[in-house]
């Protein structure tokens, strides 16, 4: 009976200690980081104030300050409408999208894609396409390094720090001078190990807006290719450059024309307001097509371990544009209606600065292009446009001009002008 009664004890001990051991599984989880972006419009959100403003996140509105369908989607949507989402419409579908994909970054008349020496996969947007070439860098250049701009967005180091790839920086905008460092850009290049990775935003650099020219291209092609560096190409924002589709894809089209093999990820999320679609493409050229098919393969091989196969509603939306005259058209036009609404608004908040007799010079606002204004604030001045004026911006001074309106500007334009009167020089 004593044995008994221990044994029943030890037991109880031991389920005791087991249940405290399944209470502290998640004891070692602390809170990540807040994302700076994402922890804007979560303070956006929270704050009441009838005045405030949310120029954090890179989403395009209209002048009304709402979220924009576009009429390409909306006629591509009726389009599509009924149709049955089958995997075997997804892998169909899928196809066309890369097809389309690379000739609006290559070139439609480009060697590469009449003769099929790339590798394309569609991806979740460009995030998921960054993440997937990371993964594949990793796996085959586990000793090279990926460089990256500096300042480049922010989740480029989360996505091939999670990669396991490791990382180096390149300079390429001058905070005091709001202009490009090109001599720098070169200098690094030429120092950097040679068969290095490099990542380069082809048009409307975020965040700064600022972006070399052709010949700058041109030089930057040719010291790259002195060092057998690889360029990787995060183009998030074509069209929303210039307004014009093929000159946002000629900073890769240069590099290609000079002999370089080049990858590139896409996104539709801004250019085609699909950021809740994910819709994407990963693209490498190759030497041949048996190079081609190899690479395919391992594209396949990583995605099908990470989420298998993308949401296909978006993908009919992107390659029903794509395919259709009209609606390809369209979007074009449209494309240049929201580039010119930005360079409108850029306009605008540089005279309404100037008119409030600021001390600085606020023509960097005109001079950069694209969805942001990187706007020299510092982050204590950023805290004051929060704190003071309900005005949200990232902690670097990123202003998103797609959400500046004609409603807003003037506002803003004096929320800037009280936080910086009393600074001499940025």
């Amino acid at each position: 009976m004593q044995q008994m009664k221990k044994i029943v004890g030890e037991s109880t001990k031991c389920l005791a200690r087991t249940a405290r051991k399944k209470n502290e599984w998640w004891d070692r989880v602390r809170p990540a980081p807040e994302d700076p972006i994402i922890g804007v419009t979560e303070a956006f959100l929270s704050d009441s104030s009838p005045f405030k403003i949310n120029l954090g996140e890179g989403a395009y509105r209209d002048d009304e300050g709402k979220p924009v369908v576009l009429e390409c989607v909306r006629k591509a949507q009726a389009k599509i409408a009924g149709s049955e989402f089958l995997e075997l419409v997804s892998a169909t579908v899928g196809s066309n999208l890369v097809e389309e994909c690379v000739k609006l970054a290559y070139g439609k008349d480009s060697n590469f894609v009449k003769e099929r020496k790339f590798a394309g996969i569609q991806a979740l947007s460009g995030t998921g396409a960054c993440r997937l070439f990371a993964e594949f860098q990793r796996r085959f250049y586990p000793e090279s390094r990926i460089y990256l701009p500096i300042p480049t967005w922010p989740n480029h180091h989360n996505i091939w720090r999670d990669a396991q790839v490791p990382q180096s920086t390149f300079r390429y905008y001058n905070n005091s001078t709001k202009r490009l460092e090109f001599s720098a850009i070169l200098d690094d290049i030429k120092n950097a190990p040679d068969g290095s990775f490099f990542l380069l935003h082809p048009c409307a650099h975020n965040p700064t807006g600022i972006d070399p020219t052709e010949e700058q291209w041109q030089e930057i092609s040719y010291h790259l290719k002195v060092k057998n560096h690889f360029p990787f190409f995060d183009m998030a924002y074509q069209g929303i450059a210039s307004g014009n589709l093929d000159k946002d894809a000629k900073a890769i089209q240069i590099l290609v024309e000079d002999g370089h093999l080049v990858a590139c990820a896409q996104s539709f999320s801004k250019n085609m307001g699909l950021y809740g679609h994910r819709v994407g493409c990963l693209s490498v050229l190759c030497a041949d097509n048996k190079q081609a098919k190899a690479v395919r393969s391992q594209f396949q091989q990583i995605v099908r371990a990470m989420y298998s196969s993308p949401p296909v509603h978006g993908i009919l939306l992107v390659s029903t544009i794509l395919n259709d005259p009209e609606l390809r058209k369209l979007w074009e036009e449209e494309l240049e209606v929201i580039t010119s609404r930005i360079m409108r608004m850029r306009v605008v908040l540089h005279q309404t600065l100037e008119e409030l007799n600021s001390s600085l010079s606020w023509d960097h606002i005109t001079n950069q292009v694209g969805m942001f204004c990187f706007s020299g604030l510092s982050p204590e001045q950023v805290e004051q446009l929060r704190s003071r004026f309900h005005v949200y911006v990232t902690h670097d001074g990123r202003i998103s001009m797609g959400a500046v309106t004609t409603s807003n500007v003037e506002y803003l334009a004096n929320a800037i002008h009280e936080v910086t009167k009393r600074t001499s020089y940025f």
